[in-house]
């Protein structure tokens, strides 16, 4: 992987505009850690840019100080605006996207930088990155990487970081994008102008989180939570026994492991973190017994779930069969019968509910599809005029 750049790659500003910032650092009662100052490559004291208030009986002291913050980013500091994925809807919807596209987790920081200053020193990211800039222009320096594909553990080392060569430099402009794999150095200083670029991470699942998960999983068995034999540190040749008898009980358990299921709770683990995006849901309840064989529904937008068999930690033998859907914030368990009347609703089209007629009765789809309204995995389509 190699760092790439894209010119006119399209406008962002549907993500994040510079009338957004302002809005969000002036009226929208921001907190930390929402946001953050940076000067020189050194971040701000919170207390600088925030201020206490009161809602109700309640004392918050991470409130922004619109006009002090706005005082520093005069003088030189570059405002943050952090973790936009899951305050600013645009940029909610946008990350989904890629989420769903990509497989992997994503999120949004934005950068706002006056004039001729600098943001964060030369580091690495142990995540991949896409640079959209936004407005005005920045002056990018990319080095070779300090560690290759460096994990969440490799932390960078400014000067360390400052030492790499020099691989390219670049002038990103509104509508430009560059991305940076995990590893590589980068620093950025605003030229002629405010600039303001959003910073979109990848965070991936990596083969060090397969792994991460056949050692948790490894102690489900029970010769994985035995002792090591008392004194082991004081005898060289007891610890390397000890050791080579781990190794070899491990390749032997690593043989009888289910691929399938390693990579089902890998995948359940993803759906899990991807909290549903509920706009317009309280309608949505507010409607549910309005619901019909006429009502047309279908899968919400940006909707992560996992359908797959329910097994209960005690099932006695005349259990009824059932499924479980993962909805990111919630697990919802159903009959199975209801399986294939479910794969149809979430198939991303849109159905009548009297279009399972062929799969459940009156009274079932209709409980079926205002549970799953209810439940966020379905939105109802406004019917056309006329």
């Amino acid at each position: 992987m190699a760092p790439h750049r894209w010119r006119h790659a399209g406008a962002f500003d549907d993500v994040l505009s510079l009338a957004d910032v302002d809005a969000a650092l002036t009226g929208s009662g921001l907190r930390r850690p929402a946001f953050r100052l940076v000067r020189d490559g050194e971040v701000l004291p919170p207390s600088t840019y925030t201020r206490t208030a009161r809602t109700g009986s309640s004392s918050i002291d991470d409130l922004i100080d619109p006009g002090r913050a706005l005082d520093l980013f005069a003088g030189g500091a570059t405002i943050v605006l952090q973790g936009l994925q899951r305050w600013w809807p645009p940029a909610t919807r946008f990350c989904r996207e890629l989420e769903i596209g990509l497989g992997h987790a994503v999120q949004a920081n934005a950068y706002l930088t006056p004039a001729g200053a600098a943001g964060l020193a030369p580091h690495h990211d142990t995540h991949d990155v896409f640079v959209l800039q936004v407005a005005g222009s920045k002056h990018w320096t990319v080095r070779t990487p300090v560690v290759d594909t460096p994990l969440p553990r490799h932390v960078s080392d400014h000067d360390v970081a400052a030492a790499q060569p020099v691989l390219f430099e670049d002038e990103m402009r509104p509508g430009d994008a560059l991305y940076l794999p995990r590893g590589f150095v980068h620093s950025a200083a605003a030229q002629q102008g405010v600039s303001l670029h959003l910073t979109i991470g990848v965070l991936a699942t990596t083969v060090h989180d397969v792994l991460r998960t056949l050692v948790d999983r490894a102690g489900e068995d029970v010769a994985f939570r035995r002792s090591l034999p008392p004194r082991w540190p004081d005898d060289d040749a007891a610890a390397s026994s000890s050791v080579k008898a781990v190794v070899a009980d491990l390749v032997d358990w690593l043989a009888r492991v289910d691929p399938d299921e390693v990579a089902a709770v890998l995948r359940d683990r993803f759906v899990a973190a991807r909290t549903p995006i509920l706009d317009g849901q309280l309608l949505e309840v507010a409607a549910l017994d309005a619901v019909d064989d006429g009502t047309v529904v279908v899968r919400r937008p940006g909707g992560v779930g996992a359908l797959r068999p329910h097994a209960p930690d005690a099932v006695s033998g005349d259990a009824p069969a059932r499924v479980r859907l993962t909805l990111g914030d919630r697990t919802v368990v159903l009959p199975a019968a209801v399986q294939p009347a479910l794969a149809r609703l979430l198939d991303g089209s849109a159905h009548r509910v009297a279009d399972l007629a062929d799969l459940l009765d009156h009274d079932s789809r209709l409980v079926l599809v205002r549970r799953l309204v209810r439940e966020g995995a379905l939105r109802t389509v406004p019917p056309r005029d006329g």
